[in-house]
């Protein structure tokens, strides 16, 4: 996929379907409780040591559904308890939504007004006065004017790169790195990773005020090696459902080999590598965490606001229903819809199959950033 395609057919499944992301996105709302220590960290750095009238804030690869606001929601919650404690009068708030133009911003907008209400009585007064503004584009380009923003926050998005690596024509049967990949396909996902980095690091150095602060949570590994299951694994059981497919004729073989996944994910080492080279930030914080593929393991459901279902104690849906609410558009771009139902329907049942015989986790990269002077 070049970068025309992957701005195109990039983006969740929209809606509120049962393959939506909005109902399938348990994994990336327990990953954002998981870092919320950091993000509290650099927000009360941030506005302790600026004291800002105003406050700019983005979230780069905000998707729709029941994550998208949260983040904002709990920024916007902590600066006014700071601005109680310091008797100080609330910022007024600029909010900057940003994903690729295919995303379903109309389901955001729709929100706003019940966000606010809800945020206001959390609060239990006024908040300051709030602007949203949705900004469609790439990451991986200049979105905001130099010197704009306060605080950055993404998080499982800069997994995905601008393009599917040139030259991974040779990594036949596979749709990422597999334990099968040549050495050259490996090294060329992650030198795409490197490129699209340090570009979105240089546009984000120029977007942010000295400094600002930038929290990143990128889907990736605790391993040194690209290709352990650690980040791998669960697009090579993907890969074992296509390949089932091309046996039983329902998949041609050329249109599977001519199939890559636009995704890298990297290590602590790698992430940091790029930010010490980029050089216009400081590192406060880099950490790894973990989550379980089903995230319904080990869940409290009283700290969540998640319905249980008999479908949630069937790992192998919830994790086949995730992915497919990721993967899906890209799917359908390169093999049609015919075949999804199938595909998601071999998928689910080798996930159950895996996840019932060892531990499958996700490992999650978070960096905490200040701009340099």
């Amino acid at each position: 996929m070049s970068r025309m395609e992957v701005a195109q057919v990039l983006h969740m499944n929209g809606g509120v379907g049962d393959a939506s992301y909005a109902n399938n996105s348990l994994v990336q709302q327990k990953v954002i409780y998981l870092t919320k220590p950091i993000r509290e960290e650099a927000i009360t750095s941030l506005y302790c040591s600026m004291l800002p009238k105003s406050l700019a804030i983005a979230d780069l690869g905000c998707s729709s559904g029941p994550n998208t606001l949260s983040v904002v929601s709990e920024f916007i919650k902590m600066v006014e308890k700071l601005c109680r404690e310091l008797k100080h009068k609330s910022p007024e708030y600029k909010v900057y939504l940003n994903d690729l133009p295919g995303n379903d911003f109309n389901n955001i907008f729709k929100s706003l007004d019940t966000f606010k209400e809800k945020l206001c009585d959390e609060i239990g007064s006024a908040i300051g006065p709030s602007y949203f503004s949705g900004v469609p584009g790439s990451f991986y380009s200049r979105l905001f004017p130099n010197r704009s923003l306060d605080f950055v926050h993404s998080s499982y998005s800069l997994q995905w790169l601008s393009k599917v690596p040139e030259g991974v024509e040779n990594n036949r049967s596979n749709i990422y790195i597999g334990s099968t990949s040549p050495t050259n396909v490996v090294r060329a996902y992650y030198q795409q990773f490197q490129r699209d980095f340090s570009v979105f690091l240089k546009c984000r150095a120029e977007e942010l005020v000295e400094g600002g602060r930038m929290v990143l949570t990128i889907l990736g590994r605790k391993s040194d090696d690209p290709s352990s299951k650690e980040g791998c694994y669960i697009w090579e059981l993907m890969a074992t459902a296509l390949n089932d497919m091309v046996l039983q004729g329902t998949i041609k073989k050329e249109q599977l080999d001519t199939f890559n996944i636009p995704q890298y994910t990297p290590s602590p080492s790698e992430v940091k590598l790029e930010v010490l080279k980029e050089g216009s930030f400081f590192i406060n914080r880099l950490e790894v965490s973990e989550v379980h593929w089903n995230a319904f393991d080990e869940w409290n459901a009283l700290e969540f606001e998640y319905e249980r279902s008999e479908s949630l104690s069937d790992g192998g849906y919830n994790v086949a229903q995730c992915m497919r609410a990721v993967a899906e558009p890209m799917l359908v771009s390169h093999f049609g819809e015919d075949i999804i139902e199938e595909v998601f329907s071999r998928y689910q049942q080798i996930l159950a199959d895996r996840m019932s015989k060892e531990k499958t986790k996700f490992f999650n990269v978070t960096i905490l950033l200040t701009r340099k002077a």
